[in-house]
């Protein structure tokens, strides 16, 4: 049988819920209320913190936009007519051309 990282990953994660499931089956009622206060409190900071992520991204992105786009401007301001002038249609046909 082939052993992989998976493999290794798996028995080891299994071994720590185990470990940690004796672990709490041995706390007193006071202990079990006291580690899930604990937990719920890590939970409200890790979503405090998500919230507060995401709205820096969305304001980042909202900045990145606008600056984006001035500075589009600003370098390539004839972008369009120079465009204009390579693919636009043209009002008399080349010479040899019977159009």
């Amino acid at each position: 049988m082939n052993v992989n990282s998976k493999h290794i990953a798996t028995f080891l994660l299994g071994a720590a819920a185990a470990l940690a499931g004796a672990k709490y089956m041995s706390m007193s009622p006071e202990e079990k209320e006291k580690l899930a206060g604990d937990l719920k409190d890590k939970a409200h900071k890790m979503k405090d913190e998500a919230e507060g992520a995401f709205e820096k991204a969305k304001d980042y992105f909202e900045e990145l936009k606008t600056k984006g786009a001035d500075a589009f401007k600003e370098h390539f301001g004839d972008a369009e007519k120079t465009i204009s002038d390579l693919f636009g249609k043209k009002d008399n046909p080349p010479a040899g051309n019977p159009s």
